[in-house]
């Protein structure tokens, strides 16, 4: 089998809530989505796609993705799509960084490889495990008895976890964590997420003003370094997620005591095989794993769902089902949120997803 064409479209996809704000005013209202369609000479093709969280939060923004895919693409035409480990070594030779630009097409092979053996990415990740996969909620940045309100919401519609957006000023945040811990239930988890939002001392006052709660403290700080000292200064559950995009950051903050959990993040790590790779190491190492990406729609929710179920439950913190959260649909067959969970759809092959082309229209480019 052959790569014969790699065709690319481009979507836009607002938001239900009309914003999503975090750390330091930052907000986005309408996510900018690139999806990668692999054609074959064999007649199978895959889909794959990677929407970055605006251009501000990670080393990635949305037209990037879709530059970087023209860079790549005449590598890999003519290769073969289900030797996914050398379609990543052509990657990773012909474009140096940038994981975020090879997910897509990474995500796409395991696609075409699922089709090919007429197997769900979750058999070929390793099986399932448990019916359904638990969901967060993430709440964005409002105040505090706004995002109580919300998570208020939420709980109707079945979830448990809750990942509070934080990482503004000190005591409006300690507010906003009180605010919400005091309507959750026991059992019901919350994450103060600052998404590196806070300094150093301002981390130490919120933590501080929070010792006291059932709360996880997630990515406080911008650097490593600076996490890791507010991890010696709590003793709240800590969580780290901007910090850990590949297999030695994350052996490096193991060997530190820097988490007690990490946010996996598929386009983070540069695509499926290499979310694969860390979700492994974390089982091996008894980490447990938010599994998800920075955001997306119907085809990166399902293939959340096949590397999350795929992963022994007592491992699996949580995982996101983005196609909730935004208003456009642009595939069909993707899993969709039941009572806070979500679940691989019986008998997918594959991702189990077919494109909407209404939705996504004609590519924007096209190789062959």
């Amino acid at each position: 089998m052959k790569i014969a064409a790699i065709n690319v479209y481009q979507v836009d996809l607002p938001l239900k809530e009309g914003r999503y704000s975090w750390a330091n005013g930052k907000y986005v209202e309408v996510f900018d989505c690139t999806v990668v369609e692999i054609e074959t000479d064999s007649k199978i093709t895959g889909y794959g796609e990677v929407c970055p969280l605006g251009p501000f939060y990670l080393p990635a923004y949305g037209p990037g993705v879709r530059t970087g895919v023209g860079e790549l693409a005449p590598h890999l035409l003519g290769a073969d799509p289900v030797e996914i480990n050398k379609i990543n070594h052509i990657m990773d030779t012909a474009l140096l960084g940038h994981p975020y630009v090879k997910s897509a097409i990474d995500m796409a092979c395991w696609d075409i490889l699922g089709k090919h053996t007429g197997l769900s990415v979750c058999d070929l990740m390793g099986g399932k495990f448990g019916e359904s996969v638990a969901l967060y909620r993430a709440i964005s940045q409002q105040a505090p008895d706004a995002m109580a309100k919300n998570i208020a919401g939420y709980r109707d519609e079945g979830y448990t976890k809750f990942q509070l957006k934080v990482g503004g000023d000190p005591d409006d945040d300690i507010a906003r964590i009180h605010a919400t811990r005091e309507i959750l239930d026991r059992g019901e988890v919350l994450i103060a997420d600052a998404n590196t939002g806070w300094l150093m001392h301002e981390a130490a006052r919120v933590v501080d003003g929070v010792g006291k709660l059932d709360v996880y403290i997630e990515q406080p700080c911008k650097s490593y370094e600076e996490c890791l000292t507010i991890r010696r200064r709590t003793a709240r559950p800590f969580i780290l997620d901007e910090n850990i995009d590949g297999l030695q950051p994350l052996l490096r903050a193991y060997g530190d005591g820097a988490m007690d959990a990490i946010n996996l993040k598929i386009s983070k790590v540069g695509g499926l095989s290499k979310a694969r790779q860390i979700r492994d190491l974390c089982v091996s190492l008894g980490i447990a794993m938010t599994i998800e990406d920075s955001w997306g729609g119907d085809i990166i929710t399902a293939a959340i769902a096949n590397l999350a179920q795929s992963t022994p439950e007592r491992l699996r913190f949580s995982a996101t089902d983005f196609n909730s959260y935004v208003t456009v649909q642009t595939a069909a067959g993707s899993p969709k949120r039941d009572n806070g969970c979500m679940s691989v759809v019986k008998g997918s092959i594959g991702l189990g997803i077919e494109p909407d082309f209404d939705s996504l229209g004609s590519p924007v480019a096209q190789y062959s």
